[in-house]
């Protein structure tokens, strides 16, 4: 990790011009190239927000899977993200990864935003210091971590294209914040966004220059989102370094020929040579001779997957941790925690009991070893103490799901799954496997294939009208029993690779089953330049009725002694590539809510969700827990919730509304290709404050199992302007249980010269205290929460005079002020 940049100098001079360039796009789609001359070896890099899956869509090679992103900022506990951090570099080391593609600095700006779930945080400073921590963890180990999307890539909508038109303040203060914090952290790679800036294209913008690489002095790699590079020599003049994937991005032998030719300086890209080869150092992959191969498989070379090991049970256990620590309890009515000692029967009612959503949807998603529900958590927490009845309630609005191994067969074998076989023009079978379930976003490639086939004999369960799907593009067919279903041909609507490789739109037939009677289901697609591979079956028994399922709920409640019923969103609401339309979970799950609730009064509201939902029925439940997207130990971490062995150590970071009207900042669509960010600074809770308007729930809020009172809080009378602040806030445990408090501080700048929040988040620190104890938490505002970028100057600016300083549990409830008065030059 030590080579010096006359080292790198020294091999840089042992590349002609050509092969410099040459190094500077992908080998394949997840690794860099190798040069035997410098005994570079190959880089491999990987999707890993919430886990680490390596090059390959295959069911068969799991990962570790955290809780999302917004539930990882939820914890407001550096130090657990950072473990978690990594937890990810081991995994990541696992599987020969050198570069964890997270974490996404991306802001919750719009309660709509498709991707919050792999977004930290509405707020710049939340999300600096929670990415910032899990940079740390996963660099410790010698995995580099990698800041995207930059920069305001806030939204999905138009994605590929949209032109995001910001002021210079708000892009500086707000939206620039965190990548800085993640430099600051060491960060090792920046990825530049699909999106443009102010009229160009972020892989070709200036923003990757300065302040990336000037102001903040960035000296790693700044590597593109995959297939954003869409053009030679206005990207390879700007500050990327790294088109991915390859090898047939518009850099390659494109950019040898602009070397050659003088439309691109040799010094440019002899920069960017350098940091690659600075990052190859870092990370051990450079001098070695002969390059080798990482310890993952080779990519094209597509041999079946080794083995993984277990998961360690301290892993698991950390896993489990998180789940509890970043859970969020929104209202309680003295129904949490249950004690299980008094209880009979607990009913779990709901689909997402059973079949608990732990990730989002889209690129960063994983194969886990293992799911617990929320139905298994239950039950293995009252194993012997307790019975539990589950009823699942109206199947959510949404897609049909994959086909799953346990609904199904191989044909061929009899053992549970499908059969995938590629097939060349005239249909015949050039390979065959048998695979777990019908989700088949890689089949393996072979020479001459022409057609993917896939195949399972379905064992229903319940009779009626089925539901059945094929995704995927191209032409493509459904039979069953040999009776046609469906055909035709479906061309991609969009280039975006995370619908044409993830998350292809699905086509759909009906028919009839019966239970006791197999059927065989055959789908088929051509394989067609620029439609991927991704093909995925799926299967949905009749639909329960949707006016009995509530009064079944409720009978199954009312003979409870506590009911905990599990609502969420779907990979239809919530998923890369989409926005959101709506925040609401659809009429049937609001319904299942209020049937069980008005039955029994002990009712606990379970919301399965990356992001922000509506509540209509909040006010009726007993308890209201948000369990985000919780990773493979969901269901034993929010057990451990709900019987009391852990706290609810989550708070919100991000401002839940009781309506999506309610909220100030709801635009994703753009106009004419442009998206303007209108509200300047006021973004989160801000703009609730800017507009006196009153959320379900502020950023920030969160219940434990027991109360506080904020007593005191002391500021120094005067600061210099340019250094950070030490504020002291007592609080006192006034309830019967030990807890975890996490006290928050927020500035506000009264008679201010320049555009202001009403009041905003300028720091935190948490605290753990006993029955009746009173704890001093001290919280360090930094210097930066107190300036402001100077336009006219293009500097960072401090206003000298009196500012207020508030204190308390949330940005809605801040019951402590004091005054300080800030010194000096004025600049920051």
């Amino acid at each position: 990790m030590g080579t010096s940049d006359e080292e790198i100098d020294r091999l840089l001079g042992k590349l002609t011009p050509r092969a410099r360039a040459l190094l500077l796009d992908g080998a394949t789609t997840w690794r860099t190239r190798a040069e035997p001359a410098l005994g570079l070896r190959e880089l491999v890099m990987s999707d890993g927000p919430a886990g680490v899956r390596g090059e390959a869509w295959d069911e068969r090679i799991t990962s570790v899977l955290l809780p999302s992103a917004s539930a990882l900022a939820a914890t407001w506990d550096e130090d657990l993200v950072e473990s978690l951090g990594g937890l990810l570099a081991a995994e990541a080391r696992r599987k020969g990864v050198d570069v964890l593609l997270a974490p996404t600095l991306n802001l919750h700006r719009s309660p709509l935003g498709g991707r919050h779930f792999e977004c930290f945080s509405e707020d710049p400073e939340l999300t600096g210091r929670v990415g910032a921590a899990l940079v740390r963890g996963v660099q410790a180990h010698g995995v580099a971590a990698t800041a995207k999307h930059y920069v305001a890539n806030d939204s999905e909508t138009d994605r590929l294209t949209v032109d995001v038109r910001v002021d210079e303040r708000a892009l500086r203060e707000v939206y620039l914040a965190p990548f800085e914090a993640a430099v600051d952290a060491g960060v090792r790679l920046v990825m530049a966004g699909y999106n443009a800036v102010d009229g160009t294209t972020m892989t070709a913008n200036a923003l990757l220059s300065d302040p990336l690489k000037g102001e903040w002095g960035f000296d790693g790699v700044v590597v593109s989102d995959w297939g954003a590079v869409r053009s030679t020599e206005d990207t390879a003049r700007s500050g990327l370094d790294l088109a991915m994937p390859g090898p047939d991005s518009p850099w390659g032998e494109a950019l040898a020929r602009a070397v050659a030719d003088g439309t691109v300086p040799e010094d440019t890209v002899d920069d960017k040579v350098r940091r690659l080869l600075r990052l190859a150092a870092w990370l051990g992959a450079l001098g070695e001779g002969e390059p080798t191969a990482s310890g993952a498989a080779r990519a094209g070379t597509e041999a079946p997957p080794a083995p993984r090991p277990a998961v360690a049970p301290r892993e698991r256990a950390l896993a489990r941790r998180a789940v509890a620590a970043g859970s969020v309890l929104l209202s309680n009515r003295g129904v949490l925690p249950l004690d299980p000692g008094r209880l009979r029967t607990v009913a779990v009612i709901g689909a997402h009991a059973a079949r608990t959503r732990t990730q989002g949807g889209g690129s960063a998603g994983v194969f886990p070893p293992h799911e617990v529900s929320v139905l298994d958590g239950v039950r293995a927490a009252l194993r012997g103490r307790a019975r539990v009845v589950h009823v699942p309630g109206p199947r959510p609005d949404g897609p049909a799901p994959p086909l799953g191994h346990d609904a199904c067969t191989d044909p061929r074998s009899g053992l549970p799954g499908v059969l995938l076989r590629m097939l060349d023009a005239d249909g015949r079978e050039l390979y065959a496997e048998r695979r777990r379930g019908g989700r088949l976003l890689e089949p393996r490639l072979v020479p001459g294939a022409h057609t993917v086939e896939v195949s399972a004999r379905l064992r229903p369960r319940t009779a009626g009208r089925w539901t059945l799907g094929l995704a995927g593009f191209g032409r493509m067919s459904l039979a069953l029993d040999g009776r046609p279903l469906l055909a035709g041909d479906f061309p991609p609507p969009t280039d975006d690779p995370a619908v044409v490789h993830v998350n292809p739109p699905a086509q759909y037939a009906g028919a009839d089953l019966a239970v006791g009677q197999d059927a065989l289901l055959v789908a088929r697609r051509e394989l067609a330049p620029g439609t991927g591979r991704a093909t995925v079956v799926s299967a949905a028994p009749p639909a329960p009725d949707a006016a009995a399922s509530p009064a079944e709920a409720a009978r199954a409640a009312a003979g409870a002694d506590a009911a905990i019923v599990v609502v969420g969103t779907t990979e239809h609401g919530e998923c890369e590539g989409y926005d959101r339309t709506t925040l609401s979970l659809g009429a049937t799950q609001n319904a299942l809510v209020r049937a069980v609730a008005a039955a029994n009064p002990r009712t606990v509201a379970v919301v399965n969700s990356g992001g922000p939902v509506e509540l209509p029925w909040r006010d009726a439940v007993g308890a209201v827990l948000l369990a985000w997207f919780p990773g493979q130990e969901g269901g034993d971490g929010l057990a451990d919730v709900l019987f009391g062995r852990a706290e609810p150590g989550g708070r919100l970071p991000t401002t839940w509304p009781a309506a999506l009207a309610d909220a100030p900042v709801t635009r994703t669509l753009p106009a004419d290709g442009r998206l303007p960010y209108d509200e300047g600074l006021h973004v989160g809770h801000r703009g609730w404050l800017r507009h006196a308007r009153v959320p379900a729930y502020w950023f920030g809020h969160g219940l434990g199992y027991t109360t506080w009172a904020h007593e005191e809080l002391t500021v120094p009378p005067r600061a210099g302007a340019g250094e950070d602040v030490t504020v002291r806030v007592r609080v006192r445990n006034t309830g019967a249980r030990s807890g975890r408090e996490v006290v928050q501080v927020y500035l506000a700048r009264p008679g201010s010269a320049v555009e202001r929040p009403v009041r905003w988040f300028a720091g935190y620190a948490a605290v753990r205290a006993r029955p009746g104890e009173s704890v001093t938490a001290t919280v360090r505002v930094p210097a930066r929460a107190l300036r402001h970028w100077c336009v006219r100057e293009r500097a960072w600016r401090t206003e000298t005079g009196r500012w207020r300083v508030l204190a308390g549990r949330s940005a809605g409830e801040v019951p402590l002020v004091a005054d300080l008065e800030v010194v000096g030059p004025g600049s920051g």
